[in-house]
């Protein structure tokens, strides 16, 4: 414009910043709000800078956002509830739920009129930040506003309760919501059935599937992962493979390591080690590789197996897994339920070959911190790495002393 000597304005200053905005481009979007007070061109409060705050809130500058409503105010700017909106979003975003909750307020006081998209995201700032309580103070506050709390109020909210482990307030909310006529979404379940696992009601959460059914919901991956991780808590191997199976059923991507993990830690809690290590063959022909966690959880499952474990320890060599404290731990025990020598002569060899000095050093550290000995010579497994690094020989002699702890 101005090669052809025409001089922007506020029109033309603030397309560019809305176009900013939706192309995310923050500091391109202040760029033009500092060019335009320079000509000496007012801003207009809804298209300048409430595009400027929102581009700030969308990359998560959440102190560029307050530093524009505040430069609104100094400038004898009202803002209205789209520049109001858009901080408290950029609040959110940054999970800063005390701002969040100043600028509703502030909202209040300039007789702002408030709307449920508004407050939604008060909440949801809340419920990023585990403040459940604050969050149900918000539900209660748009009903005394007289505006109609929606789905995304109440997920929120429940999200809220499931992050601070208040499950059966989870499960009111939900009542709640069909009471209101509102249809909860997968989010809104899959939430639920957290907090459920959460507060080991396993029960609870494998029920909340049929209500999913009923209400016609598909449940997702997200479901299905927080329903085997209740029943693993819960020590409900057998339930927790029958929402695996359904998932397989459904064609759900099992390509998720996850939800392996927590099927195996069920069966390896109610020590079934045959299901366990048949899950772990089942993860390596979908094509999904165990991680350390999952050969632990199959190792533990395998503790009066002690051949099956030495196999397992074999197969995490061939995959390149890094064992680590667990992995000792658990073959150590898997080793004294039998006459399991080579166990841990080769677990001494994998060690031998994987482990980082360094931090194996810093670990039996923070263990003397807590006042916990590493001291203790192991006999077979120490001679086995005679003349290595200490820090490796003292990790094994901490696990020496933990296995005969019990």
């Amino acid at each position: 414009m101005r090669n052809a000597r025409i001089e922007p304005d506020v029109i033309s200053y603030s397309s560019g910043i809305s176009a900013c905005e939706k192309g995310e481009q923050w500091q391109r979007a202040l760029g033009l709000l500092s060019e335009m007070c320079e000509a000496k061109l007012k801003p207009n409060v809804i298209l300048s800078y409430s595009a400027a705050i929102s581009a700030c809130g969308k990359s998560e500058q959440w102190q560029h956002a307050l530093a524009l409503v505040g430069e609104m105010c100094e400038m004898t700017l009202e803002p209205d509830v789209i520049s109001y909106s858009a901080a408290i979003s950029a609040c959110e975003k940054g999970e800063q739920w005390r701002l969040a909750l100043s600028l509703l307020s502030g909202m209040s006081e300039a007789t702002v009129e408030l709307n449920t998209i508004t407050c939604n995201a008060v909440i949801s700032a809340c419920e990023k930040c585990k403040q459940w309580q604050q969050a149900l103070s918000l539900l209660i506050a748009i009903h005394d506003a007289k505006l109609e709390p929606d789905v995304i109020s109440y997920s929120a909210a429940i999200s809220a309760c499931e992050k601070g482990e208040q499950w059966q307030r989870a499960l009111s909310l939900l009542s709640e919501m069909w009471s209101a006529k509102l249809k909860p979404n997968v989010i809104s379940y899959n939430a639920v059935i957290s907090a459920c696992g959460n507060g080991e009601q396993w029960q609870r959460a494998v029920a909340l599937f049929s209500e999913m059914a009923a209400a016609k919901l598909g449940a997702d991956v997200i479901s299905y992962s927080a329903g085997i991780t209740a029943c693993e808590k819960g020590k409900q191997w057998q339930r927790a493979l029958v929402l695996l199976g359904e998932m397989w059923e459904a064609k759900l991507e099992l390509r998720v390591i996850y939800i392996y993990n927590a099927a195996i830690s069920a069966c390896e809690k109610s020590e079934q080690w045959q299901q366990a290590l048949m899950l772990l063959d089942e993860m390596r022909e979908a094509n999904v590789h165990p991680n350390v966690i999952s050969f632990n959880a199959g190792i533990s499952a395998c503790e009066t197996q002690w051949q099956q474990a030495l196999s397992l320890l074999s197969v995490m060599r061939e995959a390149n897994v890094v064992p680590d404290s667990a992995t000792a731990l658990r073959s150590a025990r898997a080793r004294r339920t039998g006459s399991g020598s080579e166990l841990w002569h080769y677990l001494a060899r994998c060690w031998r070959r994987s482990w980082s000095p360094t931090s194996s050093l810093q670990w039996c550290d923070q263990r003397v911190r807590e006042g916990r000995g590493v001291a203790v010579g192991l006999g077979t497994g120490q001679r086995d790495i005679g003349g290595e690094d200490g820090a490796q020989r003292h990790q094994l002699q901490y696990v020496g002393q933990r296995v005969r702890e019990g």
